[in-house]
């Protein structure tokens, strides 16, 4: 459904998305990451035919998105991380509005109209101004809004920035019934809990698109797993007591907070007895230490750090 291929943006001198290549099929949720100013939202403004490409081609559902952008305003929705809608209407008002602008009217729009208030439950706020929504609710009817014209793909750009946690459940609940129904759709988040819920990751650093897979088959990369390593989970009193006693540890690649427990990423010389040690050292007698699988925080820290180090070997 979504193709590039060397897709790239220059800005004059700037090069803000390099040769990205990646496929996305129908009716899954493929989630975009990367660290602000990486390239994300150049992406999708490309992909939606906002912007040309330098060079590269970019397709939706096999149309050429520079060539044909006016195609593609009818096969895609987009919600974007501020909300961008029409503070002064009323929830009523906006949906009818945007209804309008895609070209529905009399029983069509109605129809429509209906579907969208039973899909989001926005029943009890039709009459209330958008402005007056709380978060959840405003991402409730930016997507609303967004789905008026029956998308075949659906961009969302941190949807759930700034919404509570109840909300951004609702939200994803409502992401995967549409991704059942067909449709395809292109997430940007930095919420890693997000990323694991995705059928496939893309992850951009600085222009380039470092890896592009599904979540397990990233856990298993080498550069996340190095060769003569392992990873651990600790769990004990007083955490950050022992983030602070086994951070510089001779033989420790890498310890970082996780919840109430520490992921360690330590080099297979270091033995328990040693790590056991050096929390008692700390005041700290008892732990739990147990094998552990990467996971995606683990995996992108290690791409970023691994993607800097290849950059800085070249200054």
């Amino acid at each position: 459904m979504i193709r590039c291929e060397a897709l790239t943006k220059k800005f004059g001198g700037f090069t803000a998305v390099d040769h990205v290549s990646f496929s996305v099929n129908q009716g899954s949720i493929f989630g975009f990451l990367g660290p602000n100013g990486s390239g994300k939202s150049t992406v999708i403004r490309m992909l939606c035919g906002l912007l040309e490409p330098t060079s590269g081609t970019a397709h939706i559902a096999g149309i050429d998105t520079a060539r044909e952008s006016d195609r593609i305003k009818s096969l895609i929705g987009y919600m974007s991380q501020k909300f961008s809608l029409y503070d002064e209407l009323t929830v009523h008002e906006n949906l009818q509005f945007y209804g309008r602008l895609y070209g529905l009217s009399g029983a069509a729009l109605q129809s429509r109209y209906r579907e969208l208030i039973e899909l989001t439950h926005l029943d009890p706020y039709l009459n209330r101004r958008a402005g007056l929504l709380s978060g959840g609710w405003r991402q409730r009817l930016a997507m609303a809004c967004s789905l008026v014209h029956r998308p075949k793909v659906l961009f969302l750009d941190e949807p759930t920035a700034g919404i509570d946690p109840v909300a951004r459940r609702e939200l994803w609940d409502l992401l995967f019934t549409f991704a059942a129904d067909g449709m395809t759709l292109f997430v940007t988040t930095h919420y890693m809990d997000e990323a694991e819920r995705c059928s496939q990751v893309g992850y951009i650093h600085l222009s380039k698109l470092v890896v592009c897979g599904e979540p397990d088959a990233l856990k298993e990369l080498p550069v996340v797993n190095p060769l003569g390593t392992r990873r651990l989970e600790l769990t004990c009193p007083h955490a950050m007591s022992a983030l602070q006693a086994v951070r510089n540890l001779d033989g420790m690649r890498s310890a970082t907070m996780f919840g109430q427990s520490l992921h360690l990423l330590a080099d297979d010389a270091l033995d328990e007895a040693r790590l056991r040690s050096t929390l008692a050292g700390a005041g700290i007698h008892s732990a739990d230490i147990r094998p552990t699988t990467p996971s995606l925080e683990d995996v992108f820290v290690a791409l970023t750090a691994s993607r800097e180090s290849e950059l800085a070997s070249r200054t």
